[in-house]
């Protein structure tokens, strides 16, 4: 007997999953939640089932972050960076 397996539903255009943004930065699921929790990137939505979406903007703030980090801003000096520059915009 063959098992059913659950049809995967399509994520719209200009959305990616966790495991697609971890897979394209290489970042672990704890990191972009870390990140997530800290305000540092957002996510756009949330499936029926709970899953975190992000959209396609998401791959620059967090090369942005990662270039920030390697020359040594903290993630607080980070996130005080872009909220500065959110109320500047």
């Amino acid at each position: 007997m063959m098992a059913k397996h659950a049809k995967k539903k399509k994520i719209p255009d200009g959305l990616y999953s966790t495991g697609q943004v971890m897979k394209k930065t290489g970042l672990s699921r704890q990191v972009l939640y870390q990140y997530t929790a800290m305000g540092l990137i957002k996510e756009a939505a949330t499936t029926g089932a709970g899953y975190r979406l992000y959209p396609e903007r998401v791959f620059k703030t967090l090369e942005v972050i990662r270039s920030l980090n390697e020359v040594g801003y903290t993630l607080r000096d980070i996130r005080d960076i872009f909220a500065a520059r959110l109320q500047t915009t």
